[in-house]
């Protein structure tokens, strides 16, 4: 019954936002409201902590803004130079096919972003990215969200799985286990998970692409490009394996993907597997109204810059992202050192850390955005419509960002209650459990799903439920490593789905509003990939096998 009852705000969101196609900005209010009611009815906490855990929420929610501010910022900056015109003739020199472009940027580029930086950030740009090449809007939204799954588990330098060690430490620790030998094996075995079913992603992708937003309404259309679609998938996750298999977690997605923009991007300007026939989308003028954005984006000047100018804002945010994350090289420790402190936020002990220079909407976008004017030689009257622009399309976001995100934060911390409960979250995650029994291995993967949906992050899900995944397999008498593999996978999953991210690309690209729709279709592509996991790791534990017995 109290699981049923803490589902109760996620299902209304998910009703109102996908069967009545209400915007987050309507839909995550009235669910927020709902966790409140039932956070003061059925757990009894106190009103001062369901109002302060919901301002630490609002508070949380700035970090995600500043990164679609920045996000936004880029595009329209890059829009008003003519630098995005420079990099559309770019992409249409390797190839005018539109299934290959979503293939290098939405796949390898946003890979690599993900390996650097994670936290939504990938998607965020992949997106404009794509709308600046005469994607609509939504399809953009769409196919940035789909292929930002693979690469997530191993984001922003390995720190979902950091995450997931913080709490299985305590597990380990407490039966004499090796910690450090344990986060190996669940690096392999995250990867293996994702390289195996996360190759197809690209093909599914494009084919869903083509059903969607193609003038033919096909997935034909997208598998005519599949031997590309899986050429362009072995060359991303063939590496991500063993380079997670030899050095751990920190590198598989961020060289993984370098090493994979090397060999495709080559092989498409040769024309390497690349389907004969070009596909496009139909003329903007025969597109669907919800296929287009709500907001003026401004237009795309024209410019005779060369490609390397063009591109210098977005080698300048990888190449900085690089060095701002990786913790030898010191500048990460500096950046995350700066930071603006609200201690014990109205009480309730938790302490909000605004680390500004650490967020990618700061450093590098905003950054590179301000070099861009001078490096691009921008007008006053561009520099201004940019930024112009860029707060109007962030104002759409916010709302929704504040409901939903003081909605997680009160179900994440609803475990300070007088009924003697645990938090929303733990109680459906227990409840599923419960009722699964041996076919838990089945579940596994939606914890994770779930986890990621509620708070936009892989890492979050990990914090969350590892602990969970670790003793219920303890529990069922499974290989541990493999079902907490399977939680992990399972975050990178929810990506697709999340919230968060959904509402960030669609602010990014202007389709505000349309988030119900994008998480009813982008479920599909959620569901088969849990469902593919499930059923690999399925077939190794129902025989029997246990890489890493406690």
């Amino acid at each position: 019954m109290y699981a049923l009852l803490a589902f109760v705000p996620i299902l209304v969101a998910i009703v109102l936002m996908t069967v009545f196609n209400w915007g987050a900005k309507k839909a995550l209010p009235v669910s927020w409201v709902t966790a409140a009611v039932i956070a003061l009815t059925v757990w009894k906490m106190d009103l001062g902590s369901v109002v302060g855990y919901s301002v630490f929420g609002v508070f949380k929610s700035f970090d995600v803004l500043i990164i679609i501010f920045g996000a936004i910022l880029i595009l329209n900056t890059s829009k008003q130079s003519g630098a995005m015109s420079t990099i559309n003739n770019g992409f249409s020199g390797i190839t005018k096919d539109r299934r290959i472009q979503a293939l290098i940027i939405a796949w390898m580029f946003s890979a690599f972003i993900e390996g650097a930086a994670g936290f939504g950030t990938p998607a965020a740009l992949a997106g404009p990215l794509l709308v600046g090449l005469g994607f609509p809007p939504l399809a953009a939204a769409m196919i940035a969200l789909i292929m930002n799954s693979t690469p997530v588990a191993f984001g922003a330098v390995g720190t979902p799985i950091f995450g997931a060690m913080s709490t299985l430490s305590g597990n380990l620790n407490a039966i004499g286990a090796d910690a450090a030998a344990y986060q190996m094996a669940l690096t392999k075995w995250s990867a293996l998970g994702h390289a195996v079913v996360g190759t197809f992603i690209p093909l599914f992708a494009i084919c869903l692409m083509t059903r969607f937003y193609g003038a033919n309404k096909s997935f034909k259309d997208g598998l005519k490009a599949a031997p590309f679609a899986i050429f362009s998938g072995l060359s991303f996750t063939v590496p991500y394996f063993l380079i997670a298999t030899a050095f751990g977690p920190e590198l598989p997605a961020l060289a993984g993907a370098f090493i994979g923009l090397a060999i495709v991007v080559p092989a498409a300007k040769k024309g390497f597997l690349i389907p004969k026939e070009i596909w496009r989308f139909p003329s903007e003028e025969d597109w669907e109204e919800d296929w287009k954005s709500m907001v003026d984006l401004g237009k795309t000047a024209e410019s005779n810059m060369s490609l390397l100018k063009a591109w210098t804002p977005y080698i300048l945010i990888a190449l900085i992202l690089v060095v701002t994350r990786i913790p030898y090289l010191g500048l990460k420790g500096l950046l995350a050192s700066q930071q603006i402190m609200v201690s014990n936020v109205m009480g309730t002990g938790l302490d909000y850390s605004l680390k500004w220079a650490y967020l990618p909407g700061t450093i590098p976008f905003m950054l590179v955005a301000l070099l861009t004017h001078f490096f691009h030689g921008m007008k006053a009257d561009e520099i201004k419509f940019a930024w112009k622009n860029t707060f109007k399309q962030i104002s759409g976001a916010a709302i929704a960002l504040f409901a939903g995100i003081a909605m997680v934060q009160l179900m994440l911390n609803s475990g300070t209650n007088e009924a003697g409960l645990e938090s929303m979250l733990t109680e459906m995650a227990k409840a599923l459990a419960a009722i699964s029994g041996s076919g838990y291995v089945f579940v596994s993967p939606f914890i994770g799903v779930l986890g990621a949906f509620m708070s936009g992050s892989n890492t979050v899900s990990n914090i969350l439920f590892s602990s969970l995944q670790f003793e219920t397999a303890t529990i069922l008498d499974m290989p541990q490593v493999l079902i907490t593999a399977m939680q992990v996978i399972g975050g990178g999953i929810g990506n697709m789905v999340c919230v968060n991210n959904v509402v960030a690309v669609c602010a990014t690209v202007g389709v505000i509003g349309m988030e119900g729709k994008l998480i009813r279709r982008n479920a599909i592509p959620m569901f088969i990939y849990s469902i593919a996991i499930a059923v690999f790791f399925a077939v190794l534990i129902y025989t029997g096998f246990n890489p890493f017995p406690l």
